[in-house]
């Protein structure tokens, strides 16, 4: 048995303790799945360890013939392409199922979200900001739905830009259908399609809101469109801001119920954004190296990445030594959304480097590619 069919089968254990199997995910090598102990390390009863021996075979086969094909990938919790920011959220998936270029999971990126049935307000603009972010270098993320998000996808193959779509169904069901052709073009543009779900598990009702947490868990911040009250945009941001993340709201016409959700987001603190360079100016606070829009040509000019402050508290909470999230939690007494978000910054300007279990300093600044 390989690591890959390990994970498969704790996949379709019942009733797994999830936060367990996350913390214990390192141990999981392929040294220690040949020992009859690993279940006892997991926590595995007695009917948990029967149900992974005895997992539907039909469905492993099917699996395991899908991630045999070019381009498919399974990222499990401990796998060093496992996205960094998605890894903390607070019930980050167990595994990740992945068709196109996963290297794309760990770049800056930016959700956009909004209604299905949108107006034609929000196709303008909705197209306006993905389409001008993306030429930025931000990969734009979503749902492939209908209405925003595939208009949001489109901009940003359009600018020849970045871009991921979050599936609530396995990646041999794109959900809805008629967007086979839309998930085939984000990948002949070197996108990614991925989902938490078997291959071949249709979508449900109860898979959206589930799959919102991914899309925001993924990205730096939120962008949306246009939005009802309530809806699955707002339960997008809602993940955004248990997890730390920017929310940001387009104000729509008054007096048009589609964009209640949006506007309610406003009076609540969202950040209200009128043009794309909103956004950028806000995520330049974090990020030094995103592009200011120049919307007079569109081509965007990339600022030197500055140096970090030789006091910097988080950058001196890691030592040369792996040092883990906690203990840097620890060290500093920040807040834990303050401290990532500080985390991916250091690591764009090669001060650290992910380490299984944490982060490692480096004395000397890696120099940082895009």
């Amino acid at each position: 048995m390989n690591i890959s069919e390990f994970w498969l089968r704790l996949l379709m254990v019942p009733k797994l303790n999830k936060h367990h199997i996350r913390r214990m995910s390192s141990r999981i090598t392929l040294q220690t799945i040949q020992s009859e102990s690993i279940f006892l390390l997991l926590g595995f009863n007695a009917e948990q360890r029967q149900a992974f021996g005895q997992v539907h075979e039909k469905i492993l086969t099917s699996t395991m013939d899908w991630l045999s094909q070019p381009n498919n990938h399974f990222i499990h919790y401990a796998d060093s392409h496992y996205p960094d920011l998605l890894r903390h959220i607070k019930d980050p998936p167990l595994v990740l199922f992945v068709t196109g270029n996963v290297q794309l999971l760990n770049n800056i990126q930016l959700a956009i979200v909004g209604r299905r049935n949108n107006s034609h307000y929000g196709e303008q603009w909705g197209y306006h900001f993905a389409f001008e972010l993306a030429a930025t270098g931000l990969t734009i993320t979503s749902g492939l739905a209908l209405g925003i998000d595939s208009i949001c996808h489109k901009a940003a193959l359009d600018a020849k830009g970045q871009t991921i779509a979050v599936l609530g169904s396995g990646l041999m069901k794109i959900t809805p259908r008629s967007h086979q052709s839309l998930a085939e073009q984000i990948l002949l543009h070197n996108g990614v399609l991925l989902s938490e779900y078997l291959p071949d598990v249709a979508a449900i009702p109860q898979h959206f809101p589930k799959r919102n947490r991914i899309i925001s868990g993924l990205s730096k911040g939120v962008l949306v469109i246009e939005a009802e009250k309530p809806s699955g945009s707002l339960i997008t941001a809602q993940c955004a801001l248990e997890q730390g993340r920017d929310v940001f709201a387009l104000p729509g016409p008054l007096g048009n119920p589609g964009y209640n959700g949006t506007h309610w987001l406003i009076q609540q603190g969202a950040n209200l954004v009128v043009t794309p360079a909103d956004i950028i100016e806000c995520l330049n606070s974090s990020l030094r190296w995103i592009s200011n829009i120049d919307l007079t040509n569109g081509s965007p000019q990339y600022e030197q990445t500055i140096q970090p402050d030789l006091d910097d508290e988080i950058l001196n909470a890691i030592s040369d030594e792996m040092t883990t999230l906690d203990s840097i939690v620890s060290r500093t007494k920040l807040p834990i959304a303050n401290i990532l978000s500080r985390l991916l910054e250091l690591e764009l300007m090669g001060y650290i480097t992910p380490a299984e279990g944490g982060y490692i300093r480096l004395r000397v600044p890696a120099i940082i590619g895009r």
